[in-house]
């Protein structure tokens, strides 16, 4: 199979807090979760061939960056601004191919560590947003 085409894929989320997602209006692009692992270095002495050895460290669930087509008025931007200010946690979700029957979601707790907007004189508004996800981020295949 040569891909398929991401087009339609949602950002949700939780907007109580109990698990009632909110898809955010206007996303152009998404990318993510970007999951790194570390290596831990135990070379030693005895090393086979003089070549560095690794072991498996911890994992990190990375980040998701969304760029927008910015609204000020529409409430779903204006509740990112309210996520970047609060301390805690939220839910999010990335909703990959929704309504086909291989949709898959990424669901996820994360904090906003950069939000920034663009006016640009010839171009449309822009809201990048990134979201640092603590924890495991999960991917489930949601279709029907």
């Amino acid at each position: 199979m040569a891909g398929k085409d991401a087009f339609g894929t949602q950002l949700k989320r939780d907007s109580t807090g109990s698990g009632s997602f909110v898809t955010v209006a206007n996303v152009s692009d998404l990318s993510g979760p970007s999951r790194q692992r570390d290596a831990i270095e135990v070379t030693a002495h005895d090393s086979p061939d003089q070549y560095r050895e690794f072991v498996k460290g911890l994992k990190d669930g990375g980040e998701v960056s969304v760029t927008i087509n910015y609204d000020p008025a529409e409430t779903t931007h204006a509740a990112l601004d309210a996520d970047f200010e609060e301390n805690d946690l939220r839910d999010y979700q990335l909703v990959i191919l929704p309504g086909a029957a291989d949709e898959h979601t990424w669901d996820f707790s994360a904090l906003i560590t950069d939000i920034g907007d663009a006016f640009p004189v010839d171009d449309r508004m822009e809201r990048e947003v990134t979201f640092k996800i603590s924890g495991k981020p999960v991917l489930t295949a949601t279709g029907s």
